[in-house]
């Protein structure tokens, strides 16, 4: 397996789109908030994988189908983690660690968000 570099500064227009957040099992709540991503290792439905993952502005609510660690490239979000009402805002730089089961309910603030993930089914 090569060596893989992955960047500090990419855009929503450089990744594929993904139809919305609605086809990837969550629920819209505000806006029609598109998908796009780029796998980075592995596939979606992999036991392990990775990719860069970004969407356009709104809300939705999702379960976490898997453990997740998390950076933000650009954009900004704030996450809530339903279980415990805990709220917190996410810029680029920023990361996070949310495990599988756990409902979050996203909000982009920005106009586009990207992050790159690790994901551990």
């Amino acid at each position: 397996m090569p060596l893989i570099t992955l960047k500090k500064d990419i855009q929503l227009s450089e990744l594929d789109a993904w139809g919305t957040v609605a086809d990837l099992g969550s629920q819209i709540l505000e806006g029609e908030v598109k998908a796009f991503g780029k796998m980075t290792f592995g596939a979606p439905n992999d036991p392990i994988s990775s990719a860069y993952f970004g969407t356009t502005q709104g809300k939705f609510r999702m379960v976490y189908p898997f453990c997740e660690q998390a950076t933000v490239v650009t954009g900004e979000v704030v996450l809530t983690d339903e279980a415990t009402g805990q709220s917190t805002r996410y810029q680029a730089g920023d990361s996070w660690f949310v495990t599988k089961g756990t409902p979050v309910l996203w909000e982009v603030v920005s106009e586009s968000f990207v992050k790159h993930y690790f994901a551990v089914a």
